[in-house]
């Protein structure tokens, strides 16, 4: 019997875990289970969260087909969960990831502010160059993960259910790779829909997010502060000093219970 909670980032929905004292050690099999919406609990990834030496945590991050890697929304949630139990208090959080420690701001609105870091515009994991595939012409960055970006006159027109797999699976990424297809609503907002890795569609992503920011940074002349609006909900950014990525959203508690 395990204890879990519930939480989502503008859409983006997690299993939460207590696992400071490391007794909880999940297969691929049982993460997929528990995230099925039909026979587990439903969810786009599992969170556990485990002691670190370094940092309040460390964010033990699971998508929901079993594979590991680092979550923008997922970081924001965790940090909300330990100001939940454990750091009612506490402001400022620093919470350890796959991609190293990212420092979290818990705002006076209810948000969370979380420095992503900086990109990466070359990786075994891409091109070095902008690639055209299923039509469009995509560009890549690292955010802590992958990222395939394509800009498109209007999100309705694209069928991604289609097009993510294609892309996710093409044999130019060995490790696969997350989607973002994005249209321009004014120079201050981006409207933006995913397929990430390992988990298909969903409501939200915060590295994506994230990648379509610093591309549209790279290419475009507009606002430096800028809002992305997902099928979930809208996520902040801006660029501090030091060329870093700050992701601005919200975390929500949703329900707990025993599986």
């Amino acid at each position: 019997m395990l204890k879990f909670y519930k939480y989502h980032g503008a859409g983006n929905d997690f299993i939460v875990m207590d696992n400071f004292a490391g007794n909880i050690s999940l297969t691929k099999d049982q993460v997929v289970f528990l995230c099925d919406r039909h026979y587990g609990i439903g969810a786009d990834g599992v969170i556990l969260v485990e002691s670190s030496g370094e940092a309040d945590c460390y964010m033990n991050y699971y998508n929901s087909d079993g594979s590991q890697g680092l979550c923008g929304n997922g970081t924001r949630c965790t940090a909300k969960f330990l100001q939940d139990n454990l750091f009612s208090n506490k402001k400022n959080l620093l919470i350890a990831t796959i991609s190293g420690i990212k420092s979290v701001v818990s705002e006076n609105d209810g948000t969370f502010s979380v420095n992503m870091g900086k990109p990466s515009f070359s990786s075994a994991d891409f091109p070095d160059k902008s690639v055209r595939l299923q039509n469009l012409s995509f560009n890549f960055v690292s955010t802590g993960n992958p990222h395939a970006v394509a800009f498109v006159e209007n999100l309705d027109d694209y069928d991604l259910p289609r097009i993510g797999p294609r892309i996710e699976n093409d044999p130019l990424f060995p490790n696969k790779i997350n989607v973002e297809l994005v249209q321009e609503i004014s120079s201050r907002e981006f409207r933006v829909k995913v397929w990430e890795r390992g988990s298909g569609i969903t409501l939200a992503c915060g590295t994506g997010a994230c990648a379509v920011y610093v591309i549209v940074q790279k290419l475009k002349k507009v606002d430096p502060n800028l809002t992305i609006e997902l099928p979930g909900g809208k996520l902040s950014f801006y660029q501090n000093e030091n060329g870093e990525t700050i992701m601005r959203g919200p975390a929500e508690y949703v329900f707990e219970g025993k599986i």
